[in-house]
């Protein structure tokens, strides 16, 4: 597939060489205070004197400061706060970016033999962040401007082992395939081709099973297929089993919904905006992302991934509201707004993969609802949790990586909102308020066998119009980081 073409901005090599003979750019790590005379044995006399001139007049708040020497160097100061964090070494990497011109082909030369820090992987983590920013969407631009900057680690001290390297470059090649995903148009990435790029994974050595319309129905799959049966396309179920552990130990779920198009059927949405629900398959896309990261990074855990692909279009054929179906569960569902899709589609996956895999935990990611967005904005994703270990853990991942939740409650007063007259249920909650809150209500009527559970709704997360500390605007492959952190931390 053409599509899969995407230009690396960013290229990292790792040599040693003395920064004595740098002719290019020069990046260098100092102590808060711009502390520089530390820097004495990796820059010339005249060099050392130029800056110790400029910085009586610089100011010294700032994380970053540069000087340039002449037109081929610039030597940049990157100041180490004392009490720096992982995400915050991360976000310095990604200001530096900022600082990048792709136009003067030279090169940057980071001497890790400056940085003064206990963190290990301090520099991993500096290019880690720095990568992450690189990312462009642009393979339909028909003039595309070829960037690439080659950043050289240099020195002898605080070096990045080969294993971490690896660990920091299936991270990246994660968080951009979900990227990837969810910046796709709704006419290039609908569910046929969405299977069909998940099956190419199975190169990294992932076990791939696709559902089908008719396997579906076999199954008795009628919530899902329910949201897709007025689309042209196919609806699919697909799972992702990355069986890294060397006993047969209970796998950890992750389940994404993956409306590729969501236009709110019958119910149908808004025109204004409505060219972004392209982006309403990122939950799957995360789930997508984080199975490659662990599959290229050959974790030693056992993982399942399991993703709902539809399309939510009005036709003859789309599902009304009133209708009445029967999910995987068994329990009976009335279809009172067609655009609360997509729990439908999560819930018959949900079942499907605690009955199938009788994981040790299971954790959904969806854009499920509006409400979250009114509650929380961009800064934070809704985390429901029938499980307080399970709800600590992502908590405190989300912290580390700056992918943070916030933990919204489950009640079964909320419960009785969604009983129908004439179903097991209702897909919507009539009286109004709690959106969010009943849709994780919802959810969890399909967790059958009491399975430690949580539903992260990423809506406000998912996409960025104005780009975040990591990302520069467009889809931000939330949760990949998040979720891969947890599974390093507590699981691996």
């Amino acid at each position: 597939h053409w599509v899969y073409l995407k230009f690396m901005t960013v290229q990292i090599n790792y040599k040693s060489s003395s920064s004595k003979k740098v002719s290019s750019n020069l990046i260098l790590f100092v102590d808060e205070k711009f502390n520089i005379s530390g820097l004495k044995k990796h820059i010339s006399n005249s060099e050392f004197l130029y800056i110790s001139d400029l910085l009586k007049t610089s100011d010294l708040k700032k994380d970053l400061l540069f000087f340039e020497i002449n037109s081929k160097k610039t030597i940049f100061l990157v100041s180490i706060k004392k009490d720096i964090k992982t995400s915050d070494i991360e976000s310095l990497g990604a200001k530096f970016h900022g600082y990048i011109d792709y136009d003067k082909k030279n090169d940057y030369f980071v001497n890790s033999d400056t940085i003064n820090s206990k963190i290990k992987n301090f520099v991993g983590y500096f290019l880690h962040g720095l990568k992450l920013k690189s990312y462009e969407f642009n393979i339909y631009k028909s003039k595309k401007d070829k960037k690439l900057v080659s950043i050289n680690v240099i020195g002898n001290e605080n070096k990045i082992s080969a294993q971490d390297q690896l660990r920091f470059k299936a991270l990246e090649e994660g968080t951009f395939f979900a990227r990837d995903l969810v910046s796709e148009p709704g006419n290039i990435l609908h569910p046929d081709e969405y299977a069909k790029r998940i099956n190419s994974l199975k190169k990294f050595g992932l076990k791939i099973n696709i559902y089908d319309d008719k396997k579906l129905k076999k199954l008795g799959m009628n919530a899902l297929l329910g949201v897709g049966q007025g689309s042209i396309r196919g609806s699919y179920l697909v799972t992702m089993e990355w069986n890294g552990a060397k006993n047969n130990s209970k796998p950890l779920a992750f389940v994404g919904k993956g409306v590729c198009f969501d236009t709110g059927g019958i119910s149908l949405k808004p025109a204004k905006f409505m060219e972004d629900m392209t982006y309403d398959m990122a939950g799957s896309a995360t789930v997508v992302g984080l199975m490659k990261n662990l599959a290229v990074r050959k974790a030693k855990i056992n993982v399942v991934g399991v993703v709902g692909l539809v399309e939510n279009m009005i036709g003859g054929n789309a599902q009304r509201p009133g209708d009445i179906v029967k999910s995987y569960s068994g329990k009976t569902i009335e279809i009172l707004n067609t655009d609360a899709e997509g729990r439908l589609v999560l819930a018959d996956a949900l079942t499907f993969t605690e009955k199938k895999f009788k994981p040790k935990f299971m954790v959904d990611l969806a854009t499920l609802t509006g409400a979250i967005i009114v509650s929380l904005g961009s800064e934070y994703a809704g985390l429901f949790s029938n499980d307080d270990k399970l709800s600590k853990q992502l908590l405190n991942a989300g912290d580390k990586v700056e992918e943070k939740l916030w933990r919204m409650p489950l009640h079964k007063n909320f419960d009785k909102l969604i009983n129908s007259k004439n179903a097991d249920m209702q897909n919507i909650n009539y009286v109004g308020g709690a959106g969010s809150t009943t849709a994780a209500q919802f959810l969890q009527r399909f967790i059958l066998n009491k399975t430690p559970w949580a539903h992260l709704d990423i809506a406000g997360m998912a996409f960025s119009k104005y780009g975040g500390a990591l990302n520069s605007g467009g889809a931000t492959g939330y949760g990949v980081r998040l979720l891969n952190k947890l599974i390093e931390d507590d699981y691996e």
